[in-house]
C-alpha cells in the first residue's frame, strides 16, 4: 500500500512545478515589451537559493528526500531561465545589481556545501541544513511582499501577479501537510509561515482590485457626465441660434 505521505509529496510536486509555471505569463509580458519594467527580481533570487538548498537537504535524506530533490531541480532550473530572461530585457544597472544577487547566491551555497560537510557530521549535517532551508523559504515566501508594497504606495496591482501569490498558498498548504505526515518540522515551519504571507498577499490583492475597479467605475462615469454636459452646452448653443434665425425671419 502506497504511504500517505509519499501520496502528498507527489501532489506537492505537481503543485510545486504549477507554482514555478505560474511566472511564465510575467515573462511572456516581459518578452513582449522587451522590458523586466518594475518587476521585481528578488522573489525568482531568493527561490534559485532556497530550491538549491532543499535539494541539499533532501540528498541528505535518501528514504524521505527524494520527492523533495526532484521538485527542487525543476525549480532550480525554472528560476534560472526566469533571472536570464529577467536580465537579457533589464536596464544596465538592474542588470549589474541583480546579477550580484545571483553571484552571491551561488558564493553562499558553495560555502555551505563546504561547511556541512567540512564540519559537521552524521544528523547534524540535516539539522544545519533543515535550519538555513526553513530560514531561506521563509524568505522566498516573504520576497513577494515587496511587491505587496508597491501595490500599497502606488494603489495598483498591476506590478503583482495573482497566479504567483495564490499558487505559494496552495504550494505551502500541500508541503505543510506533508511535512505533518512525516514530522518534519523543517519543512513543516516554513511552509506555515508561507500559508500566512501568502495569504496576506491574496487579501492585499482583492482589496486594491476591488478599489482599482471603483476608482476605474467612477472614472467613467465621470467621463461619460463630462460628455453629456457638453453635449448640453452645445445643444444649447444650437438652439439658441436656431431661435435667433428664427427671430430674424419673422
Amino acid at each position: 500500500m502506497v504511504a500517505a505521505d509519499f501520496i502528498v509529496g507527489i501532489i506537492g510536486n505537481i503543485v510545486s512545478i504549477i507554482s514555478f509555471a505560474s511566472s511564465i505569463g510575467t515573462f511572456k509580458e516581459i518578452v513582449k515589451k522587451k522590458s523586466s519594467e518594475n518587476y521585481k527580481g528578488v522573489p525568482y533570487v531568493t527561490t534559485l537559493l532556497s530550491t538549491s538548498l532543499w535539494i541539499l537537504y533532501g540528498s541528505l535524506d535518501p528514504d524521505d528526500g527524494v520527492l523533495i530533490v526532484t521538485v527542487n531541480a525543476v525549480g532550480v532550473t525554472s528560476q534560472l531561465t526566469y533571472l536570464i530572461l529577467f536580465l537579457f530585457y533589464a536596464s544596465k544597472e538592474r542588470k549589474v545589481k541583480y546579477f550580484g544577487f545571483i553571484l552571491l547566491d551561488l558564493v553562499f551555497l558553495g560555502m555551505v556545501v563546504a561547511i556541512t560537510f567540512a564540519a559537521f557530521h552524521g544528523d547534524s549535517r540535516r539539522v544545519f541544513i533543515g535550519v538555513l532551508c526553513a530560514t531561506f523559504t521563509i524568505a522566498m515566501y516573504a520576497a513577494p511582499l515587496t511587491a505587496v508594497a508597491r501595490v500599497i504606495r502606488t494603489k495598483s496591482i498591476k506590478y503583482m501577479p495573482f497566479f504567483l501569490s495564490f499558487s505559494l498558498v496552495v504550494n505551502a498548504a500541500v508541503w505543510f501537510t506533508f511535512a505533518m505526515l512525516l514530522k518534519d518540522y523543517y519543512v513543516l515551519v516554513p511552509n506555515a509561515v508561507g500559508i500566512v504571507l501568502g495569504s496576506l498577499q491574496l487579501i492585499v490583492y482583492f482589496v486594491y482590485m476591488i478599489k482599482s475597479s471603483t476608482s476605474e467605475f467612477d472614472d467613467t462615469v465621470a467621463v461619460e457626465e463630462k460628455q453629456d454636459l457638453e453635449k448640453g452646452k452645445f445643444g444649447s448653443r444650437e438652439n439658441g441660434k436656431l431661435g435667433a434665425s428664427l427671430e430674424l425671419t419673422t
